[in-house]
């Protein structure tokens, strides 16, 4: 096994390399353990690490911003639902 230092460039590097030899985007079990510590340590879980290599598109609206379009919407639909119930209170009165 071989023991040396990586850099991101060389992070970069593997994943560019070992996806044009596999014809694919690479996965964990593509690369040796040194190899992934590596790759994780400098560019984060695969799919960012993917992205940083340019051989993977980013999301176009990341699970986070998704979550909070969510929230907001069901915060305005709570929102009617209360003011609807009220109105309907306020006749039957």
């Amino acid at each position: 096994m071989e023991n040396r230092k990586y850099t991101r460039d060389d992070a970069l590097l593997l994943l560019k390399s070992k996806a044009e030899e596999l014809g694919r985007l690479p996965k964990r079990a593509d690369f040796a353990e040194a190899e992934l510590v590596a790759i994780k340590a400098f560019l984060g879980p695969m799919p960012r690490a993917l992205e940083a290599a340019g051989l993977k598109e980013p999301p176009v609206m990341g699970t986070l911003e998704k979550n909070r379009i969510r929230r907001k919407r069901k915060k305005a639909e709570m929102k009617a639902k209360k003011a609807n119930s009220n109105k309907t209170k306020e006749i039957s009165q």
